[in-house]
């Protein structure tokens, strides 16, 4: 049996549908999916099976117009994901078309993808007329080389099938990377952190956007079969700490639900969480917090 594998980069703007298409490749929930942008910080991948082929994906943050240390930490993550991988997928979304960002982004692109292959997949096609998608498709391909275009809805599961079979051949000869029944290289300390930050980014996506981080700060594996996990919710200032809390802790208490039941779901066995916050007046400058999202503190410099 001839076996391949390779790095797959799923690169676009925030919110065109990334971590809600590495799920679905994967078939399990690994990168948190919200309605708010930039909310994936980290390079987590999602490994899939596609025959003899295993495709990990490099599911990265999305790419805007930096401004503070952690955005632009955020987006030589998300280029640096792309130049180490064999085959990039831009993502883009039918309805919105070729934005600016798109624009700078294919100008980046063609830096960086040098000799490989990049293919364009437009997504959420369900929210736009054909005569409309054909148009785009061409202005796209006029605007850059691309190796194949794919017409998907990542929420519907549309085209999906199609992307990953191809994907699938398009990935070097070579032994798999990881054991077929791993999900995800991210250690599940920081999955359970990232799964708590969704619900409270969720909760709380008017007031305090980014201001804050969750680490897991211990994962203890009871007798029973259960694991009891305890987080801490970092944000910036008092205030914040007030509005995460929420009126006599009911936000808080209503995150930890949220998030212990999806964690149960995911790990398959009992789970105690504790929820602790704490300010933390600098720790979007802190180095530490930046190794625990698994992005470079340099990268964030001027």
């Amino acid at each position: 049996m001839t076996t391949r594998a390779g790095f797959v980069a799923l690169i676009g703007e925030p919110n065109a549908g990334k971590s809600t298409l590495l799920n679905r490749m994967v078939g399990a929930k690994v990168s948190i999916v919200t309605h708010k942008v930039q909310t994936t910080r980290a390079r987590i991948r999602g490994v899939a099976m596609e025959g003899d082929a295993q495709l990990v994906f490099v599911d990265t943050p999305g790419l805007f117009q930096p401004r503070r240390r952690l955005d632009r930490a955020m987006v030589a993550a998300a280029w640096g994901g792309a130049a180490d991988a064999d085959v990039i997928v831009l993502l883009i979304e039918a309805h919105r078309g070729m934005t600016e960002g798109v624009e700078r982004i294919l100008e980046e692109l063609g830096n960086i993808a040098k000799g490989r292959r990049v293919a364009l997949a437009i997504n959420k096609i369900d929210r736009v007329e054909a005569p409309v998608l054909l148009g785009l498709t061409e202005k796209m391909n006029a605007a850059f080389d691309f190796t194949e275009t794919f017409m998907i809805s990542a929420e519907r599961g549309h085209g999906i099938d199609t992307l990953r079979q191809w994907l699938a051949g398009e990935v070097p000869e070579g032994p798999w990377l990881y054991p077929e029944d791993q999900i995800a290289d991210l250690p599940m300390r920081n999955i359970a952190a990232e799964i708590t930050r969704e619900k409270l980014t969720l909760r709380l996506h008017q007031e305090l956007p980014y201001q804050l981080t969750v680490e897991t700060e211990n994962w203890e594996e009871r007798k029973d079969g259960s694991a009891r996990i305890d987080q801490l919710v970092y944000v910036v200032r008092d205030g914040h700490k007030g509005i995460v809390l929420g009126n006599k802790g009911e936000t808080i208490k209503a995150v930890g639900k949220a998030a212990r039941e999806e964690l149960e779901e995911f790990l398959g066995r009992k789970v105690h969480l504790f929820l602790q916050v704490k300010v933390r007046a600098n720790w979007l400058e802190e180095a530490e917090r930046y190794s625990e999202m698994g992005l470079d503190f340099k990268d964030g410099n001027d």
